[in-house]
């Protein structure tokens, strides 16, 4: 048995309790335990469904998120028990006390990031975007990539005028001309280039590192029932990936249903991926790629100080999940 509750901002925000209130409990006996899992649109669960892997041996309480930041916020809250995310939100509660613990990492594709221009734009390279405005996305990817690719150029944020917008305001502000170049990840930007015929100007291979997260509650780590079914909810992730490369069709038929978007987008999306996405155990790679990140953000100012992101992580499933 599945249920959904999709969670806004400002129900996360509203404090702990407030969300803790809105998601549904895990059993508190013995039998049936209830997993919660945060997702997204067009999320895990109807890839798993897909795949074939949705019938659990326990109940799963699904709640929908706008984004990684989010997901972070709900399981500090303890309102969900897991969820995956970029490896950028954890950054955000790091160095203080949290209920998150990184506990699995999914690889995959770079090229679905990307830095978009309007198809008649002078703009060539990197160093043509000084003076100009880019969209992109606040504490996430697109942030990280926009310094990266800035920094190839000996350029920063203070070069060029940045403007934070949701993935959805920005193509709307990049549909109207009101930017110059786009800093986007995912379907948004596959939607621009067939829409508007907009050029890529680059893409995050070789400068993002791929790397997903999956974060889990530590109470429903330290909980027999809802640990095993962290467990095993890992397990079918991996193997719904691994079927969603060996079969793209469904695989994008499975998105398309579930976010309304043309199914010729995902295919492309597959189509151009750098890297099929896999579920690996945590290992020193990851951390460190995740403390490069958040060095980065240090020198933004986007989070106050120099943060250590090892606390964040645990081992403690990798021989569960190979």
């Amino acid at each position: 048995m599945t249920s959904l509750v999709r969670l806004s901002r400002r129900g996360v925000l509203a404090g702990a309790a407030a969300l803790a209130a809105c998601a549904p409990k895990p059993a508190a006996k013995a039998g049936r335990a209830t997993l919660r899992i945060a997702t997204y649109k067009g999320g895990v669960q109807h890839l798993l469904k897909a795949a074939g892997l949705a019938d659990t041996p326990y109940d799963i309480a699904w709640s929908e998120f706008a984004g990684g930041n989010l997901i972070t916020e709900a399981i500090d809250a303890r309102a969900v028990d897991i969820g995956s995310m970029s490896e950028i939100p954890p950054i955000f509660v790091a160095g203080r006390s949290t209920q998150l613990k990184l506990v699995a990492v999914q690889r995959g594709d770079v090229n679905a990031q990307v830095t978009l221009v309007p198809k008649s734009s002078a703009i060539r390279s990197a160093a043509d975007l000084k003076g100009k405005r880019v969209g992109y996305v606040r504490a996430t990817t697109a942030q990280y990539f926009l310094a990266r690719l800035l920094a190839e150029q000996k350029l920063s944020f203070a070069d060029i005028r940045p403007v934070a917008l949701s993935p959805q305001d920005g193509l709307s502000a990049f549909t109207q001309g009101s930017l110059d170049a786009w800093v986007i990840y995912g379907v948004q930007g596959t939607l621009a280039r067939a829409r508007l015929g907009a050029r890529v100007l680059a893409t995050g291979l070789g400068r993002l590192s791929g790397n997903y997260v999956q974060a889990a509650l530590a109470e429903a780590l330290a909980d027999p029932p809802r640990r095993a079914a962290i467990v095993d909810h890992l397990k079918r992730v991996k193997q719904a990936y691994a079927w969603a490369d060996t079969h793209a069709d469904a695989w994008a038929a499975a998105q398309a249903a579930a976010t309304g978007v043309p199914i010729e987008a995902y295919q492309q999306q597959h189509r151009e991926r750098s890297a099929p996405t896999t579920l690996a155990p945590v290992d020193a790679a990851a951390i460190a790629s995740q403390q490069t990140v958040a060095d980065t953000f240090a020198r933004l100012g986007a989070i106050p100080a120099k943060v250590d992101v090892r606390p964040l992580w645990t081992t403690e499933l990798n021989s569960d999940t190979q």
